[in-house]
């Protein structure tokens, strides 16, 4: 069963590039666009974790917090404010009224990413897989460490997020701009090529001796990790 994610965000923008990003990580997305119908939404069905904005029309979301704290139905549920308020005393409120975190916009995709797995993690442990396995190649998300056969690979972190990033949605081509939003984040202004230059990085890395190269190129599309991977055989 899929984990669950309720994202309240009335910028269509953030919202649609939040939902993508967390589908492609696995997660199952719900999107309401007012605090209201957030808590109506929360009413009807319970989300493994919920990302709220702080200003949303109907219900603010610092109000949708508290009454998410005092509602016993709720009051266990990891919360993370997606908010423009920057300032210490902004930060102190939005934990104070019963947020788990506290993300600033602009932010980075891949940060987020993080600080929700570090969220469910602790909150749900059996919701966030620390190992991604796919035949003989296996990434430790804790302690960032990657093996083949057995045999321990050295990724550089970029490397290493790359893997990460393909390992999780096996057979889905990403092109190179998508890669670069959920691997070096959305804010992040590099040249497209930069992705095939570090594509071959993690080739290099990974394909030792006679092994299969699980990553697939796809012609005018993009990259992918083969879901039909097992390992064996000459690449």
């Amino acid at each position: 069963m899929k984990t669950r994610i309720l994202v309240v965000e009335d910028e269509e923008p953030l919202m649609l590039l939040l939902r993508y990003n967390l589908e492609a990580e696995g997660y199952e997305v719900d999107c309401v666009a007012r605090g209201d119908e957030a808590e109506m939404r929360l009413r009807e069905a319970m989300p493994d974790l919920a990302l709220i904005d702080w200003m949303l029309p109907g219900l603010s979301g610092i109000e949708l917090c508290r009454r998410i704290r005092v509602r016993e139905e709720t009051q266990t549920l990891p919360v993370i404010m997606l908010t423009a308020r920057g300032e210490e005393g902004d930060r102190v409120r939005g934990l104070a009224t019963g947020a788990d975190d506290y993300i600033v916009k602009p932010f980075s995709v891949p940060e987020l990413l993080a600080r929700i797995r570090a969220l469910l993690r602790r909150a749900k442990p059996a919701h966030v897989a620390s190992r991604l396995e796919a035949g003989d190649i296996a990434l430790d998300r804790e302690t960032h460490r990657v093996r083949r056969a057995g045999r321990e690979l050295h990724l550089g972190p970029t490397e290493f997020r790359l893997l990460e990033f393909l390992m999780q949605s096996p057979g889905r081509v990403f092109s190179r701009e998508q890669l670069l939003d959920g691997v070096w984040g959305n804010d992040v202004y590099i040249d497209e090529r930069t992705v095939d230059v570090h594509v071959g990085r993690l080739r290099k890395a990974i394909n030792v001796g006679d092994t299969k190269d699980p990553i697939r190129t796809v012609r005018g599309a993009g990259y992918a990790f083969d879901e039909t991977f097992s390992g064996a055989g000459a690449g």
